[in-house]
């Protein structure tokens, strides 16, 4: 009885992971050496973080 209360809240983890997969390709795809590819997977997980510091950088925040 107590979970017909609860809200479900997984919307995000789909978008994200949209996210991923495109930051993944583009990073891996201008890529010019082997650990310019790690280094573009590593990108990939955070890219929320790129995403939100250009925001606030366009914003004057």
């Amino acid at each position: 009885m107590g979970n017909s209360l609860r809200k479900n809240a997984d919307g995000g983890g789909g978008i994200y992971g949209l996210g991923f997969l495109g930051a993944l390709i583009y990073f891996i795809s201008t890529a010019n050496g082997f650990w310019m590819g790690v280094l573009g997977i590593l990108k990939s997980i955070v890219w929320p973080a790129f995403l939100v510091y250009e925001a606030f950088k366009a914003l004057g925040a």
